[in-house]
């Protein structure tokens, strides 16, 4: 089953999701670990991840802090949630104990989002105040130029320790390697379901992301290059898709300049 990697016991309140088939050699259960196979984040190693949270304080997904009023994340995190009901906890490796929470204002997923399926996977939440800056907390820039293969990437973020498992306390870090796209679509066997607007992940069986994850950042050289997005879960053994920020700079430069009205 490739699933879209948000906390699972929210997916029907806040995603659209697809189901299909297993990988041939899935083995459900098989996989056990953290974000899977990282370890504990430091206060501040990844002082622009937040926690998107329901108004009840339930962490749901990720998401990276691309200026002081916007937030980057997934669509299938945000598509058909009220801003209202949607919480930003920021400053924090704890997502129960955040340095400080803020709200959204607007949502803006892609107006081609997930058409064709599961294509145009990416949001912009717009906040309500600006966030205030510390040694804890910081905005991270968008990226100049493609990355090659085997470049690191940093994967932060709060999925799952197992396949629909709980969502950990502490944040989780990983350093994967970018996998171009043409190695990544022969490993997925030509999934049309993976594009040109996407970027890939894969070190090894046993490394990626899991539910939780979804609209997390994924940061290579201090820049923000990749929001997860899918994956067959959890590490087992296939490269992991997150929405390229490359790809959609323009669009996003566009969406928080207010120069396009294509917001849904």
């Amino acid at each position: 089953m490739k699933v879209f990697l948000l906390l699972a016991l929210l997916l029907c309140a806040h995603a659209e999701a697809k189901l299909v088939k297993y990988p041939k050699n899935y083995v459900k259960g098989a996989i056990e670990g953290r974000v899977v196979g990282g370890t504990n984040a430091t206060l501040g190693q990844a002082p622009y991840q937040v926690s998107l949270q329901t108004w009840y304080g339930s962490h749901f997904c990720g998401g990276a802090i691309i200026s002081e009023n916007w937030i980057a994340t997934a669509g299938h995190c945000v598509v058909n949630t009220d801003p209202e009901n949607i919480m930003v906890a920021t400053g924090t490796v704890e997502w129960q104990k955040p340095n400080a929470t803020y709200y959204a204002s607007s949502i803006h997923v892609h107006c081609h989002y997930n058409n064709p399926s599961s294509h145009n996977d990416i949001a912009l939440i717009r906040l309500n105040s600006s966030i205030v800056f510390n040694d804890r907390t910081q905005p991270i820039a968008l990226p100049t130029e493609q990355m090659k293969e085997g470049d690191e990437v940093i994967l932060t973020g709060w999925g799952s320790t197992e396949l629909y498992g709980d969502t950990p306390d502490n944040l989780q870090i990983i350093y994967l390697k970018y996998l171009p796209h043409k190695s990544c679509k022969e490993m997925h066997d030509d999934d049309p379901d993976l594009d040109v607007g996407h970027m890939c992940t894969y070190t090894k069986y046993g490394e990626g992301a899991c539910h939780g994850d979804s609209g997390g950042p994924l940061v290579n050289d201090g820049k923000l290059v990749g929001l997860v997005n899918w994956g067959m879960p959890c590490a087992v053994g296939y490269p992991d898709a997150h929405a390229s920020t490359y790809f959609y700079t323009d669009w996003i430069r566009r969406v928080t300049s207010g120069t396009t009205k294509c917001f849904s």
